[in-house]
């Protein structure tokens, strides 16, 4: 199968032999896909490979050829944003992410639209946890894996006085006393699903407990393996 003139985000690329990459992209019409880039550390291919750094938009050509496809030819859409710090970690987190739970040859185009408003997000600087747990809600409805923000698992309308735990099959399931479960960590409050619902930045602590709920959520979906992304947030965590 031919890929012409197809666009698409650059997950991430590793060595590949003495000469090759291989790239993982995030693609608008074919979902994720695992390229082949033959060539790319010879001096003509020092361009195609600066297209190739995560995070990149690129228009590609390619041959689809079992699991792998064969790139032939890659442009630059835009420059990549430049990110430092905990930015950078996030951009690192959000494609291991993509990597880990969408599948291989199978379009998703309302994940290939969040994946590009987040990485908008990332480029001007905009507050990191709400651009987060946004792609975090964007990425679970895009797979499948969505659940109503506004109802809890009985049926009840959110309480934004409330806190509730996020179950990975039922959603929101209120929190009864501070005796349930671990009590108040890791739950989120009616708020801040609400807010989350309604596409709203919420308060910045009714924000921070989305953090543990939605990474709970993911790490069901995600299965024994965790993300590197996470192991290094919680250390850089643990060093402050």
């Amino acid at each position: 199968m031919r890929i012409d003139a197809e666009p698409g985000f650059v997950l991430h690329a590793r060595a590949y032999r003495e000469t090759s990459l291989l790239v993982e992209v995030l693609s608008a019409s074919h979902g994720r896909l695992g390229l082949l880039a033959r060539g790319v550390a010879s001096a003509k291919g020092q361009v195609l490979r600066a297209a190739l750094q995560p995070l990149q938009w690129i228009r590609f050509d390619a041959v689809q050829r079992g699991e792998l496809a064969q790139l032939r030819s890659a442009e630059a859409l835009d420059a990549a944003p430049r990110l430092a710090g905990q930015a950078m970690l996030a951009g690192f987190y959000l494609n291991e992410l993509v990597m880990r739970l969408a599948p291989r040859q199978d379009p998703v185009p309302d994940l290939y639209r969040a994946y590009g408003q987040v990485r908008g997000r990332l480029a001007l600087g905009l507050p990191l946890a709400w651009s987060l747990r946004r792609f975090e809600r964007d990425l679970l409805e895009a797979l499948g894996f969505g659940f109503d923000l506004l109802s809890a698992s009985d049926g009840a309308p959110v309480d934004p006085a409330a806190r509730y735990q996020l179950d990975p099959l039922e959603g929101p399931t209120r929190l009864l006393s501070e005796r349930d479960g671990q009590g108040r960590r890791g739950t989120a409050t009616g708020a801040a699903l609400l807010a989350l619902a309604h596409d709203q930045q919420p308060a910045s602590d009714d924000l921070a407990s989305l953090r543990l709920p939605m990474r709970a959520v993911l790490a069901h979906h995600l299965g024994a393996r965790g993300l590197k992304s996470w192991e290094l947030l919680d250390d850089l965590a643990r060093q402050r």
